[in-house]
């Protein structure tokens, strides 16, 4: 894609927001390079210098700017800047990756769940996308949790799936189809 995407503002439950990225959001991008794990699977910088947080808001600009996917700042009901979601288009027609993450003092309060929610509704929605996908370690609860009470459902293993650090892991496949068939989100076994 060569065309510029609009990053829009997209409600989501329990009052919480997704919106643009702004460079007012460096706190969030210095929060999230001290955690253990999202600098090993994202491009937040690590360890954290203004600069760098510069460069990564600028990444996430740069990414609408040239047509490969939407990233959001979920922002608390409070107004707080909380974590990230994104879409992230893929080469195929009608599908694209989704991805999140949370820093430590958001978690708990279901920002991850309303912001994937309110991500892959829009998608299938106003994008018209038929198919987005999801990838979790096997290991971590939470995110598979958030996954499935999304709306997303198990696809399987997908052997070194994922890059984390130098190396790659393994991760579960989720997809949320964009059709009739898929389950509401929150129901289901």
């Amino acid at each position: 894609m060569d065309d510029a995407l609009h990053v829009p503002e997209l409600a989501a439950a329990g009052g919480f927001t997704l919106r643009p990225w702004r460079l007012s959001d460096l706190p969030l991008v210095r929060e999230a390079s001290q955690d253990e794990y999202i600098p090993l699977i994202t491009t937040v910088p690590a360890p954290y210098s203004e600069p760098e947080g510069i460069a990564f808001v600028e990444r996430q600009w740069r990414r609408a700017t040239v047509g490969t996917g939407y990233p959001f700042v979920i922002v608390d009901p409070g107004g707080r800047p909380v974590g990230n979601a994104g879409l992230w288009l893929r080469p195929e027609p009608d599908r694209a990756s989704v991805g999140y993450w949370v820093v430590g003092s958001g978690r708990g309060q279901g920002a991850a769940l309303a912001a994937l929610r309110a991500v892959a509704d829009w998608a299938v929605r106003e994008l018209g996308l038929s198919h987005l996908e999801l990838h979790v370690e096997p290991w971590n609860t939470a995110s598979v949790r958030t996954a499935e009470r999304s709306g997303f459902r198990p696809e399987g293993l997908l052997r070194d799936g994922l890059r984390i650090g130098s190396g790659s892991r393994d991760v579960l496949r989720y997809a949320y189809p964009g059709d009739e068939t898929r389950a509401a989100p929150g129901t289901g076994p």
